[in-house]
């Protein structure tokens, strides 16, 4: 057994693909358009670990999907959390949960799923704006 992917729904592709890509960084591996049940399909993974895949599902047809959070998180681990989220910031994505304690830090998704970044290795030192950020929303 292997693990393959796990699915999110997303309601707008375009604003999925610039968060998973563009602020957070992960690689569009491949597209399926399937015309005949009206949906996109794209997968992605982070630089060189295609084995670990998130699929995005877009449904060509509007349909509302609520709770991101009962999904639980999708995880992964970054060189350095808080250059990580500094880079989110800088694009505009709110950090819910500030990686005070140089190790975990969670952001959402356009939709509401939970990101979770773990620092590799050992947790970072304590430093601001970090360490005295305050939660914000929910995570």
């Amino acid at each position: 057994m292997r693990y393959l992917h796990t699915m999110v729904r997303v309601t707008d592709l375009d604003a999925s693909i610039d968060f998973y890509c563009n602020k957070l960084g992960l690689e569009e591996l491949r597209r399926v358009d399937v015309e005949a049940g009206r949906f996109t399909l794209v997968f992605l993974a982070a630089p060189g670990n295609e084995l670990a895949q998130v699929e995005l599902t877009y449904n060509w047809d509007p349909e509302a999907y609520t709770g991101g959070r009962n999904f639980g998180h999708l995880a992964y681990e970054v060189e350095d959390v808080y250059a990580a989220c500094q880079r989110l910031m800088d694009g505009g994505v709110t950090i819910n949960r500030p990686p005070r304690d140089g190790h975990m830090a969670f952001v959402r998704s356009p939709d509401g799923i939970s990101i979770e970044l773990l620092q590799k290795g050992e947790r970072l030192a304590p430093k601001e704006p970090w360490a005295s950020m305050p939660n914000t929303g929910v995570w």
